[in-house]
């Protein structure tokens, strides 16, 4: 587990930079947090760290973004999902190629790998916390 205060959302992207780092296809990452805690930050900067130089933007109602990659990144945001079929419409069975980053994962069964958690400290600062689920 590591867990970490950042004081600038840049810094918060380049916590994510290193943290990409450690992940493969196949891998899920768990975003959590409240509303402008810094999950889409920290998606972009593990986009940026996987060689992603693409805009990466918050996926609230398009569901799920998938960015070109090798391997390919979705990011999604379940805020507006109801239940798992909504997920599975969605293309979720389709995402074990990439690296899935999932922002709002909370009530829905998904087979998770690593879990960040966000905190407010503060207007600049937030505690990350990035935990591997994987043996």
């Amino acid at each position: 587990m590591l867990k970490t205060l950042t004081s600038s959302e840049q810094e918060t992207v380049n916590l994510a930079f290193s943290f990409a780092k450690s992940l493969k296809a196949g891998d899920v990452v768990a975003l959590e947090g409240d509303l402008g805690s810094g999950k889409t930050a920290f998606c972009r900067g593990i986009c940026e760290g996987l060689g992603f130089a693409g805009a990466v933007n918050s996926p609230s109602y398009a569901i799920v973004h998938e960015y070109p990659n090798n391997p390919p990144i979705y990011h999604l945001d379940l805020y507006r999902l109801k239940n798992a079929n909504d997920l599975y419409d969605a293309g979720m069975d389709e995402f074990s190629k990439g690296i899935t980053l999932i922002e709002w994962p909370r009530n829905f069964p998904l087979d998770i790998t690593h879990s960040v958690e966000f905190k407010i400290i503060s207007d600049n600062e937030r505690e990350i916390c990035c935990k591997s689920l994987s043996p």
